[in-house]
């Protein structure tokens, strides 16, 4: 029936060939003409600023929702600062998180198009939400004042409906920050075209600047107009964002070039994981030929290493194998190929829980917000630094860093070796390990300072008030937290490429993402548990509301001791991983021109999240 259709297919090309043919000879090449018979080619150039335009609107109108919420939720909705930074963790982790899902549907389900399109409109709904719930009085609790009268809470209605608005974004950024890149990719995707490296690393550098600039103009922009508009002004103006990023998305709509979806990786693994259950009994092959693989593949036999794995590619009897190699039922027999990627990313995961202390620390939004919004924040008398702003600090020191690193750093050490220098992944893993344990180390030190003037000044029970010392001193943890995450966010990204096989290309890129929503759930965890042991016997928490009584110098360096804590252990997991490909391709670099090409892995830039 396929070869029937194929040669269909086949003759209706033709006879269109024909009688286009016929038609150009028939015309004599009018002007009026050539419009009915040329066609415009799908994708390109010309669809970059569409696609680019939608993600960075989104990164624009979501990253500028986060910096202030820990104000809105204590002052409009009367939150205590754990609570508060409680359900700013949960909102991070399901948007750290939907991405993966977002990721498989667009792979095995819907194609990527339909799944950035359904996840702008999300988008935009959760910011139209969030914006009702600032315009409408009756959907947050009614002012008072607490000095005069006890406050009334959220009602479980007020506080539906806000989770809402949050849960909606999450989902929106679920379906557009996986997609966009790849989907970005797809257009320019022409191997034919002798300039198509240029034009993908053309799209890269754009996609990967204009996300930057995006985060840099939330962190200042939107938090400006929350800061001197309010939240009406200052909610709108990201809802209005959201609308014009999926518009813009949508308008290009016929000039997409548009793939389906196919099998996603993710569910082989499963399968994998099943078969070798179903076969747990099923006794291990004497001779090599009984393991089902690829025709041509490098592995004809599984290796020892979680043996287990195994059974899933065991060949019970050979009616499960079709005639072209192909296992009859998928769910009863894999290849060896895919028991390895299996085990693969099994050998990655102590590695990978490492980065999870890191995204912890850097995840803490509400107690530097607290810290700088209690400090002096003039440059000058007249220019003020939004609390809300100091974000910024630690992407600006990540954006240098990332510059000099590899344009004077690394050419100078080179130049003292003779020989080209490179860190490796591990490497640089561990280092941005070690100066996030100095961040929180350094931001318990001036929380400490900023603490004792402001009991010296009277404010112990005034959180309100301004201590008389300079906002610019929490500058130095920022940057702190910036050189980390350049460090060990772009080594573990880098890492799970190199090791991983090229076709779990996609969850190498997941894999960071995964890690910051497992961060965020633990320093939940975390959180409240400090909270719920510092204030026993009536004690004040070491996370109080109050900023001046609270104690969260001790909070920072308990975060600096766990670090401590994880860089050791990330040390025992790096010796226990033993060697990885990048030490053959540093030998490469190096000078051994007996090393395969193949095993050099190019360095990779994601967008820090």
């Amino acid at each position: 029936m396929e070869k029937e259709m194929l040669e269909l297919s086949s003759d209706h090309m033709t006879k269109m060939e024909e009688d286009h043919n016929h038609q150009l000879s028939s015309s004599s090449f009018s002007p009026m003409a050539v419009p009915r018979i040329m066609t415009r080619s799908k994708g390109g150039l010309v669809t970059m600023p569409f696609i680019i335009a939608n993600e960075s609107l989104e990164k624009v109108a979501s990253y500028g929702l986060l910096p202030n919420m820990t104000f809105y939720l204590m002052k409009d909705y009367r939150m205590g600062v754990t609570t508060a930074q409680n359900l700013l963790f949960y909102w991070s982790s399901a948007t750290n998180f939907l991405p993966l899902v977002g990721a498989f549907i667009a792979d095995s389900y819907l194609g990527r198009f339909l799944v950035i399109g359904f996840g702008s409109i999300f988008s935009f709904l959760g910011a139209v939400l969030l914006w009702l719930t600032a315009m409408i009085p009756k959907a947050r609790p009614s002012p008072c004042d607490l000095s005069v009268q006890a406050c009334k809470s959220a009602t479980p209605a007020q506080y539906t409906l806000l989770v809402s608005s949050f849960m909606l974004m999450s989902i929106g950024a679920g379906g557009v920050r996986p997609c966009s890149l790849a989907f970005g990719a797809n257009q320019f995707d022409k191997p034919d075209n002798p300039n198509n490296k240029r034009v993908l690393e053309t799209f890269f550098n754009w996609y990967y600047a204009s996300a930057m600039i995006s985060v840099l103009i939330a962190m200042t922009g939107i938090v400006y107009l929350q800061d001197h508009m309010g939240w009406k002004v200052g909610f709108g103006v990201p809802a209005i964002i959201m609308f014009f990023s999926g518009l813009l998305f949508f308008l290009a709509s016929p000039l997409y070039i548009k793939q389906k979806a196919s099998k996603n990786l993710f569910s082989r693994l499963v399968q994998v994981i099943v078969v070798a259950y179903k076969n747990r009994k099923v006794a291990y092959p004497s001779e090599n030929s009984g393991y089902h693989h690829n025709k041509g593949s490098e592995f004809s036999v599984p290796t020892n290493k979680l043996r287990f794995l195994n059974k899933a590619c065991i060949i019970k009897c050979p009616e499960d194998v079709k005639q072209d190699g192909v296992a009859v039922d998928p769910w009863n027999l894999r290849t060896v190929e895919q028991v390895e990627d299996l085990k693969s990313l099994i050998r990655v995961m102590p590695l990978w829980s490492t980065g999870i202390m890191i995204s912890i620390n850097l995840s803490q939004s509400s107690f530097p917000l607290l810290q700088a919004n209690s400090m002096n924040r003039h440059i000058t008398k007249s220019i003020e630094i939004p609390a809300g702003s100091f974000g910024m600090f630690t992407i600006i020191a990540l954006t240098i860093w990332l510059v000099l690193y590899d344009r004077a750093i690394l050419p100078l050490a080179s130049r003292i070796r003779g020989k080209p220098v490179r860190l490796g992944t591990r490497e640089r893993m561990g280092i941005g390990i070690f100066f996030s344990c100095m961040a929180m180390l350094i931001s318990g030190i001036i929380e400490h300072i900023r603490r004792g003037k402001a009991i010296k000044q009277g404010l112990l029970n005034n959180p309100e008030g301004v201590v008389a010392m300079s906002a610019m001193w929490l500058i130095p943890q920022h940057c702190l937290n910036g050189i980390a995450e350049a460090f060990n966010a772009i080594g573990q990204t880098e890492f799970y490429y190199s090791e991983l096989p090229k076709s779990m290309s996609s969850i190498a890129a997941a894999m960071f993402g995964l890690g910051m929503a497992v961060a965020n759930l633990l320093a939940s965890v975390i959180l409240s548990n400090v909270d719920n042991l510092t204030k026993r016997e009536g004690k004040e928490s070491w996370v109080s509301s109050n900023i001046n009584r609270g104690r969260y110098e001790n909070y920072y360096w308990l975060l600096a001791i766990m670090t401590g804590f994880n860089l050791l252990y990330f040390m025992v997991c790096s010796w226990a991983y033993g060697p990885c490909v990048e030490n053959m391709s540093k030998k490469m670099v190096e000078g051994d021109g007996d090393m395969p090409q193949e095993n050099v892995s190019s360095p990779l830039r994601p967008l820090p999240a």
